[in-house]
């Protein structure tokens, strides 16, 4: 019995619900009890530092570094009380994983005993070793100090394993020349510079109480799950988190039988665990569901601010890889793990709210009178369409193209969805004034045992990248696999800019002169409406029409890293303090090399996997065909086994020559459209011709977990 065979025997013995007991430790009895959240600053901290700590966490005055000492002896009290033997600065860098280093709260004395110990320094500030991490050439290898921030807007939270607890505190990377060598950085500053343009909005329209505005995210995380011992059969999984090979399953998603359907024991207690440690940690998760493709679910949390909200999402996926391995199972994040259907998104629910809970992106019940919404509203739609490209360029990486302008939601044209209601409104503002809004009504199912529905005012797209959705944006295209905050730092610097161009304009105006507003905003539209589209995304006829609005469209990366490299780009970021030139080029440079390096890796896999499984099995069922004698059948599946062994060696060929060439380009842009131009179509040939053969060679002898059996055994 071969590998495979003896996985899928083994999987039926797996198919069991966890032994623990979901009743138990459900609900509001752990919610944050891994988190030094308030409950806790209030417990182990003395009221005056209490104060202070909390004014800084919400945003209204600097940290105050004479309370560090206090703050780091009551972390250390509480993380000790749960177990707690070391620390960590968790931060990350431009690789776009977390990065931790632990250190022990342990320090000898110098009289043969050891003392915990943690200081307000040992809270504030770390010092990981920066030359090993991407830097974009802003340091040297050989120069390595960088330092880690403490960014107290983050809740600090523990990391519980079966063999101990780590007191774990989210921290911003900065190099020793104080340039941000991590993602949390520039979204900080978007933040801080949409905040303070938006209040400029506000100040115009009378409210003077509001102290702060900030940005809100609900990343809602679809992903797949496989058996885990069929997966670390195929290396491809392994290395790259994508199949490189694999023929269609005779059965896929066209059935549309997953979307919503009734969770598995085995994957159902998964998510249960998955549900209870996230809540442990204070990450508000609320829906879990099957998503459309077999073998493929998301998770979807409560909004939170966006810095939080994007730390907690790499602690989501952190968490889904380490309790699927409990499960038997393996947490596939990649953006297209299997050819043939469905990949995976990131659906970044995206508002801005102030310090006094307004959600400046709700409508309200009479959207066409509700000015200060317009204004907002109007004010994203002109970020969207002037920052079109540069937005389609902050969520370009190698996973992406495989469903980035392909396909598949969303297309690579960034365009803004807004409903009918606000479509209408839109429409009449353009043309002057808004004076109605549609209504939605209601809906009576026809049976007096169904309740009459209420009905929104319009309906939602899936198909768009930018999509309203009641009371928020959708920023549909983001990755599943990415760390959101650099795609969300990228909108929030648009938006910075698009509301300080609006309140230069109403800075000229006397306050609340609603003829004047109405003047500027009717203008905007104009001016930006070329980017609403109300159909469907992936039909041909919007990639025409797109084209003749003069919308970009990026279809793969080497198409789209260019467009942060322009002027405009550059201008964006440094003027509002978010990225200096340096700063934003060194990004670029990351990418552009991040994308050789995958595309490297996948081409190096593909090599191995054909020459060193594929082929072997094909050159054995060929010799047990030469054994089964010479009939009709036998030479005619023989001479199509051959056939497809010829094909896959000349594409094996094919491929290194295509991947030495490339390396031969001169510099990483010019290697990069090599990888993408070349290499890329010989590495699908070579998978073409594999695929082929799969359908061919003997079950018994193929080497590699099926597409029918990862995505439906488990």
């Amino acid at each position: 019995m071969t590998a495979r065979q003896q996985a899928i025997e083994a999987i039926a013995s797996r198919r069991v619900a966890s032994t623990q007991n979901y009743l138990e430790h459900a609900g509001e009895d752990i919610y944050g009890q891994y988190v030094f959240g308030e409950e806790a600053q209030r417990e182990y901290l003395a009221k005056a530092v209490f104060k202070k700590l909390r004014r800084t966490i919400e945003g209204l005055e600097p940290f105050d570094p004479a309370i560090a000492d206090a703050v780091a002896n009551g972390v250390k009290q509480w993380a000790a009380a749960h177990g707690a033997t070391h620390y960590t600065h968790w931060f990350v860098p431009l690789s776009g994983s977390s990065a931790e280093k632990h250190d022990s709260f342990l320090n000898p004395t110098g009289d043969s005993s050891i003392l915990a110990e943690f200081s307000g320094k040992g809270l504030i500030q770390g010092e990981p070793d920066a030359s090993s991490f991407p830097s974009g050439g802003i340091r040297s290898t050989f120069e390595a100090r960088g330092y880690t921030a403490w960014d107290v807007t983050s809740p600090i939270f523990l990391q519980v394993e079966p063999n101990g607890v780590t007191l774990t505190i989210p921290t911003a990377f900065v190099s020793y020349t104080g340039e941000a060598l991590d993602h949390k950085i520039p979204l900080l500053r978007s933040q801080q510079a949409l905040g303070q343009q938006a209040l400029r909005v506000l100040r115009w329209f009378g409210n003077n109480s509001v102290q702060r505005v900030f940005t809100t995210i609900g990343p809602e995380q679809e992903y797949f799950l496989v058996d885990r011992q069929l997966a670390e059969l195929r290396p491809d999984l392994i290395l790259t988190g994508r199949t490189l090979f694999g023929a269609p399953s005779p059965k896929g998603q066209e059935l549309e039988d997953q979307y919503f359907g009734p969770i598995r024991e085995r994957i159902l207690a998964f998510m249960m665990d998955l549900d209870r440690e996230l809540w442990r940690v204070g990450i508000p998760a609320k829906t879990r569901h099957n998503e459309v493709a077999p073998a493929q679910f998301e998770l979807a949390p409560v909004f939170e601010g966006t810095t939080t909200g994007s730390d907690h999402n790499m602690v989501v996926m952190n968490l889904m890889r380490r309790i699927a391995a409990r499960h038997g199972l393996a947490a596939l994040l990649h953006e297209k793990p299997f050819r043939g259907v469905n990949g995976s998104g990131k659906h970044n629910n995206w508002s801005m709210a102030t310090d006094e809970g307004e959600n400046l992106l709700d409508p309200g019940h009479d959207p066409h009178a509700n000015a200060q919404f317009l204004a907002f509203l109007v004010a994203i739609i002109r970020a969207v369409n002037a920052n079109a490209d540069i937005l389609r360029a902050s969520i370009a990486d190698a996973n992406q193209d495989h469903r980035l302008g392909a396909n598949e939601a969303p297309p690579a044209i960034m365009s803004v969805f807004l409903g009918e209601q606000l479509e209408d409104v839109i429409s009449q503002l353009e043309g002057g004034s808004a004076d109605s809004s549609k209504k939605g009504g209601s809906t009576d199912l026809g049976a007096s045992s169904l309740p009459v529905l209420p009905r929104d005012a319009t309906d939602r797209n899936r198909t768009s990248p930018f999509a309203f959705t009641g009371n928020k944006f959708e920023f549909r295209a983001v990755g599943s696999s990415a760390a959101i905050y650099w795609p969300q730092t990228v909108l929030n610097t648009a938006v910075a800019d698009s509301l300080a161009r609006l309140a230069d304009e109403l800075e000229k105006l006397e306050c609340n002169d609603m003829a004047g507003l109405t003047k500027i905003l009717s203008g905007i539209v104009k001016e930006h409406k070329q980017v609403l589209f109300e159909g469907n995304n992936y039909s041909e006829e919007w990639y025409a029409e797109a084209a003749r609005r003069g919308l970009p469209n990026r279809r793969s990366t080497v198409e789209s890293l260019p467009d942060l490299e322009t002027a405009k780009a550059k201008k964006l970021f440094s003027k509002y303090g978010v990225l200096s030139e340096r700063e934003l080029e060194a990004r670029v440079e990351v990418n552009w090399e991040k994308y050789v390096k995958v595309i490297n890796i996948e081409a190096n896999a593909t090599l191995d996997i054909a020459r060193t499984m594929i082929l072997p099995a094909v050159v054995k069922y060929l010799g047990e065909l030469g054994a089964a004698g010479s009939s009709k059948g036998v030479a005619a599946v023989s001479a199509a086994v051959t056939a497809g062994a010829d094909k896959l060696v000349d594409a094996i060929h094919a491929l290194e020559h295509a991947q030495h060439a490339a390396h031969e380009a001169d510099g990483v842009r010019a290697e990069a459209r090599a990888f993408h131009d070349k290499v890329i179509p010989a590495q699908d040939a070579v998978r073409a011709a594999a695929d082929d053969l799969e359908t061919l060679v003997a079950d018994d002898l193929w080497p590699l977990p099926k597409y029918r059996e990862l995505l439906f055994q488990y």
